[in-house]
């Protein structure tokens, strides 16, 4: 960039993309303060090195945008947890936060866990597995594993629609 520039002479590029032609480097940067800018170079293994008169400052500032564009968001999988007796307020919140992880792209893992006498009625949270999932399933997400039931614990995915 300007000063920094140690091969001469070089082909220049105007900021409107015209070419200036080959001139010497003091030309050059002479003709980039005239208009306020910067001389910076673009191709230094071409012969001869290509410049081109820009705003470096607008030229980084739009480049980092960009990359910063570039970057997706990578599924993760959250998981709510429930117990047969939980209770409805708490439900209701967990379900709400499923929600705002399926609207950000990740999916949730629902698992209702069993613990001592409460393995007796699995068929509870069955029930609740299910309330959850008319929730969740039709509006925010889509069923990609069905509910299996382990010895201590019933689980399902929901992914994001």
């Amino acid at each position: 960039m300007n000063e920094q520039i140690r091969s001469t002479p070089v082909r220049v590029i105007d900021a409107d993309g015209t070419q200036l032609g080959i001139i010497s480097v003091k030309q050059a940067i002479e003709k980039a303060r005239d208009a306020g800018l910067d001389l910076v170079e673009v191709a230094p293994e071409a012969k001869p090195p290509v410049c081109r008169i820009m705003d470096y400052g607008k030229f980084k500032y739009e480049k980092t945008k960009k990359s910063a564009k570039q970057k997706t968001h990578q599924t993760k999988l959250k998981e709510i947890r429930l117990r047969p007796k939980t209770g409805q307020h708490d439900v209701e919140f967990k379900i709400k936060r499923a929600i705002d992880f399926l609207k950000n792209k990740d999916k949730v893992q629902v698992t209702v866990m069993f613990r001592g006498r409460e393995n007796m009625h699995v068929d509870e949270g069955q029930k609740l597995l299910s309330s959850v999932l008319e929730l969740l399933v039709p509006e925010y997400g889509k069923l990609e594993s069905q509910p299996t039931q382990q010895p201590k614990r019933i689980m399902c995915t929901v992914a994001p629609k």
